[in-house]
């Protein structure tokens, strides 16, 4: 599951965000993306399709107020009809998350490499869910990334990976009306697309390092 990703300003970014058709201009390049940090998110709101900035750690809009208490940066696929923080928002603010690229750790004992991971000729949208929060004075929307358990090809650098969305279901899941139990099979461990993997500087992942990530070994395709 993600803890770390990247947004960079390229074609196939655009093409990603004319999909969604919230192309309003581009978007910021932005490296090693964390948790509380804040992220494009494109959501519907009264009944108008559009992008926000939010904080990627949900706040739910029935809480005392933003905490790190509990980890809801990521919402797993299983537990979002159990989930007191996740529930309402599966059934209604549901989201798409663009990103360039993500990052997950592989655990070789007690050494860790640093993957970085893109689909091949083409920005990737990320499952998620959204809230509003506010106590009358302070105003904040934040997001969740889902994540399922991960692909087969995926499995040896995580036992989770965040829902990629194809462009075929942008508008299945955006759609506030829908039934969610059409939305389950959107779940499947799957890759929707070929997947470069390429190993990372380990450094990489600091709070301070905000470059692009340094390649460090030979990228292969999932």
């Amino acid at each position: 599951m993600p803890s770390r990703y990247n947004i960079n300003n390229d074609e196939s970014m655009h093409r990603l965000l004319s999909k969604l058709n919230v192309d309003l201009g581009p978007l910021p390049i932005r490296y090693n993306l964390a948790p509380t940090d804040q992220v494009p998110v494109i959501h519907q709101w009264e009944g108008q399709r559009l992008i926000s900035d939010m904080r990627w750690w949900l706040v739910p809009h029935w809480s005392s107020g933003p905490s790190t208490h509990y980890p809801l940066f990521n919402a797993r696929c299983e537990n979002l009809e159990n989930s007191r923080a996740f529930r309402g928002c599966f059934r209604y603010k549901r989201c798409v998350i663009p990103a360039h690229s993500f990052v997950e750790w592989q655990h070789n004992g007690n050494d860790k490499t640093p993957f970085l991971f893109k689909a091949v000729d083409q920005a990737m949208a990320f499952a998620g869910l959204w809230d509003y929060w506010s106590d009358g004075v302070e105003h904040i929307l934040s997001c969740a990334v889902i994540t399922t358990q991960s692909a087969l090809k995926f499995d040896p650098f995580s036992p989770r990976m965040p829902v990629l969305l194809s462009a075929e279901d942008f508008e299945l899941w955006l759609d506030e009306e829908q039934d969610t139990t059409m939305l389950y099979p959107l779940f499947e461990s799957l890759l929707p697309c070929p997947i470069q993997a390429v190993a990372i500087d380990s450094q990489y992942g600091y709070s301070h390092l905000k470059n692009a990530p340094i390649v460090t070994g030979d990228s292969f395709i999932l």
